[in-house]
Protein backbone atom coordinates (compact mmCIF):
# COMPACT_ATOMS: atom_id res chain seq x y z
CA UNK A 1 0.00 0.00 0.00
CA UNK A 2 1.07 3.59 -0.83
CA UNK A 3 2.29 5.51 1.73
CA UNK A 4 1.00 9.69 2.26
CA UNK A 5 4.38 10.78 1.47
CA UNK A 6 3.97 8.74 -1.85
CA UNK A 7 0.72 10.51 -2.45
CA UNK A 8 2.03 13.67 -1.48
CA UNK A 9 5.36 13.17 -4.28
CA UNK A 10 2.50 12.15 -7.21
CA UNK A 11 0.54 14.89 -6.52
CA UNK A 12 3.09 17.16 -6.57
CA UNK A 13 4.65 15.42 -10.38
CA UNK A 14 0.91 16.10 -11.23
CA UNK A 15 1.02 19.71 -10.44
CA UNK A 16 4.35 19.71 -12.55
CA UNK A 17 3.40 18.63 -15.69
CA UNK A 18 -0.55 20.05 -14.73
CA UNK A 19 1.40 23.77 -14.56
CA UNK A 20 3.38 23.11 -17.49
CA UNK A 21 0.71 22.02 -19.85
CA UNK A 22 -1.26 25.14 -18.83
CA UNK A 23 1.43 27.50 -19.03
CA UNK A 24 1.03 30.40 -21.13
CA UNK A 25 -2.47 29.28 -22.31
CA UNK A 26 -3.68 32.32 -24.12
CA UNK A 27 -7.73 32.88 -23.18
CA UNK A 28 -8.84 32.65 -25.85
CA UNK A 29 -8.32 29.06 -26.04
CA UNK A 30 -9.50 28.23 -22.84
CA UNK A 31 -12.81 27.11 -24.79
CA UNK A 32 -11.75 26.02 -27.77
CA UNK A 33 -12.89 22.54 -29.14
CA UNK A 34 -11.72 20.02 -31.52
CA UNK A 35 -15.58 19.01 -32.39
CA UNK A 36 -18.86 19.55 -30.50
CA UNK A 37 -18.48 16.75 -28.10
CA UNK A 38 -15.38 17.67 -26.74
CA UNK A 39 -14.27 18.80 -23.02
CA UNK A 40 -12.88 22.72 -23.02
CA UNK A 41 -9.60 23.19 -20.77
CA UNK A 42 -12.06 25.09 -19.21
CA UNK A 43 -14.50 21.91 -18.27
CA UNK A 44 -11.33 20.12 -17.57
CA UNK A 45 -9.25 22.41 -14.94
CA UNK A 46 -13.05 23.25 -13.52
CA UNK A 47 -13.74 19.25 -12.66
CA UNK A 48 -10.27 19.12 -11.25
CA UNK A 49 -10.34 21.87 -9.00
CA UNK A 50 -13.46 20.15 -8.09
CA UNK A 51 -12.18 16.79 -7.50
CA UNK A 52 -9.66 18.81 -4.84
CA UNK A 53 -12.50 20.47 -3.23
CA UNK A 54 -15.11 17.53 -3.35
CA UNK A 55 -14.31 13.31 -4.38
CA UNK A 56 -11.08 14.08 -2.36
CA UNK A 57 -12.15 15.28 0.72
CA UNK A 58 -14.95 12.76 0.94
CA UNK A 59 -11.73 10.27 0.53
CA UNK A 60 -9.76 11.44 3.37
CA UNK A 61 -12.49 11.12 5.33
CA UNK A 62 -13.80 7.91 4.61
CA UNK A 63 -16.69 8.72 3.90
CA UNK A 64 -18.57 8.98 0.38
CA UNK A 65 -21.48 10.73 1.85
CA UNK A 66 -19.50 13.17 3.81
CA UNK A 67 -20.19 16.75 3.28
CA UNK A 68 -18.01 18.82 2.04
CA UNK A 69 -17.69 22.31 0.90
CA UNK A 70 -17.26 21.63 -3.07
CA UNK A 71 -16.68 23.95 -5.65
CA UNK A 72 -18.74 26.44 -8.04
CA UNK A 73 -17.29 25.72 -11.53
CA UNK A 74 -18.21 29.14 -13.04
CA UNK A 75 -17.86 29.21 -17.28
CA UNK A 76 -17.42 32.60 -17.18
CA UNK A 77 -14.55 33.78 -15.41
CA UNK A 78 -11.47 35.04 -17.11
CA UNK A 79 -8.55 33.01 -17.57
CA UNK A 80 -6.64 34.91 -14.65
CA UNK A 81 -9.41 34.19 -11.86
CA UNK A 82 -9.52 30.37 -12.90
CA UNK A 83 -5.88 30.23 -12.46
CA UNK A 84 -6.42 31.81 -8.96
CA UNK A 85 -8.86 29.40 -8.78
CA UNK A 86 -6.55 26.62 -9.54
CA UNK A 87 -3.66 27.76 -7.13
CA UNK A 88 -5.58 27.96 -4.38
CA UNK A 89 -7.19 24.73 -5.18
CA UNK A 90 -3.49 23.31 -5.06
CA UNK A 91 -2.75 24.66 -2.07
CA UNK A 92 -5.88 22.97 -0.47
CA UNK A 93 -5.65 20.08 -1.43
CA UNK A 94 -1.99 19.56 -0.10
CA UNK A 95 -2.86 21.13 2.79
CA UNK A 96 -6.06 18.66 3.04
CA UNK A 97 -2.95 15.56 2.45
CA UNK A 98 -0.20 16.91 4.92
CA UNK A 99 -3.31 16.06 7.46
CA UNK A 100 -3.24 12.39 6.61
CA UNK A 101 -1.40 9.46 8.14
CA UNK A 102 -0.58 6.26 6.67
CA UNK A 103 -2.93 4.80 9.15
CA UNK A 104 -6.06 6.72 7.38
CA UNK A 105 -4.71 5.25 4.56
CA UNK A 106 -5.28 1.49 5.48
CA UNK A 107 -9.00 2.36 6.86
CA UNK A 108 -11.81 0.56 4.70
CA UNK A 109 -14.63 2.12 1.95
CA UNK A 110 -17.06 0.81 0.35
CA UNK A 111 -17.47 3.12 -2.64
CA UNK A 112 -17.81 3.02 -7.04
CA UNK A 113 -15.09 0.21 -7.13
CA UNK A 114 -16.18 -1.67 -3.87
CA UNK A 115 -14.59 -2.34 -1.06
CA UNK A 116 -10.71 -1.03 -1.16
CA UNK A 117 -8.57 1.01 1.07
CA UNK A 118 -8.65 4.69 1.62
CA UNK A 119 -5.53 4.72 0.10
CA UNK A 120 -6.68 3.33 -2.95
CA UNK A 121 -9.49 5.95 -3.38
CA UNK A 122 -6.72 8.51 -2.53
CA UNK A 123 -4.00 7.55 -4.92
CA UNK A 124 -6.83 7.19 -7.80
CA UNK A 125 -8.25 10.52 -6.72
CA UNK A 126 -4.57 11.75 -7.32
CA UNK A 127 -4.29 9.83 -10.51
CA UNK A 128 -6.99 12.44 -11.88
CA UNK A 129 -4.25 15.07 -12.37
CA UNK A 130 -2.01 12.94 -14.60
CA UNK A 131 -4.95 11.77 -16.11
CA UNK A 132 -6.63 15.55 -17.18
CA UNK A 133 -2.93 17.02 -17.61
CA UNK A 134 -3.17 14.51 -20.67
CA UNK A 135 -6.34 15.74 -22.03
CA UNK A 136 -5.18 19.58 -21.73
CA UNK A 137 -1.88 18.67 -23.47
CA UNK A 138 -3.65 17.16 -26.10
CA UNK A 139 -6.07 20.19 -26.82
CA UNK A 140 -3.19 21.91 -26.80
CA UNK A 141 -1.24 20.28 -29.23
CA UNK A 142 -3.88 19.57 -31.84
CA UNK A 143 -4.86 23.56 -31.51
CA UNK A 144 -1.61 24.16 -32.52
CA UNK A 145 -1.02 21.63 -35.32
CA UNK A 146 -5.10 23.10 -36.75
CA UNK A 147 -3.67 26.99 -36.78
CA UNK A 148 -0.47 25.79 -38.42
CA UNK A 149 -1.59 23.88 -41.36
Amino acid sequence: MAKIDTIKEFAQLGFTRLDGALKDLPEEHLDWKSCTEANTIRNIVNHLIGEWYGFIPKIIAGDKDAEVAGYEANSNKSLGDLMKDYEKGKKDLMAKLNKVSDADLAKEMDWFMGKNTVGFYLMLGISEIIHHEGQIAAIRGVNKRLQDT
